[in-house]
């Protein structure tokens, strides 16, 4: 992991049991309570950027899909759920066959 210069002072309140709680972990894990609320910020930052890349990515997704459905690419629900349950049929008979 790399080590950024330190520019920035962020300053926060919160209940003095939390503060206790953390401090607590903190010491028992060796490490210093900076160090982790620096770990904790990229994790949220990490966690968030992914969050908006996957959001992004469902919106093509739909996007494309109503497209698709606009230009009568699409297929409705009950010929969806009619071709799987032929499907399903089938594979109940071959798997029949096989046990007898």
């Amino acid at each position: 992991m790399t080590t950024m210069p330190k520019e920035a002072v962020f300053t926060m309140k919160l209940e003095a049991e939390l503060r206790d709680a953390f401090m607590a972990e903190a010491e028992a894990t060796h490490r210093p309570a900076s160090q982790v609320m620096r770990e904790l910020m990229r994790e949220f930052v990490q966690r968030r950027r992914e969050e908006r890349e996957y959001d992004d990515f469902l919106r093509r997704k739909v996007e494309i899909a109503r497209a698709s459905m606009r230009a009568g690419r699409g297929r409705s629900n009950e010929e969806v759920e009619a071709e799987f349950a032929a499907r399903r049929a089938e594979l109940l008979r071959e798997a029949d066959e096989t046990d007898s």
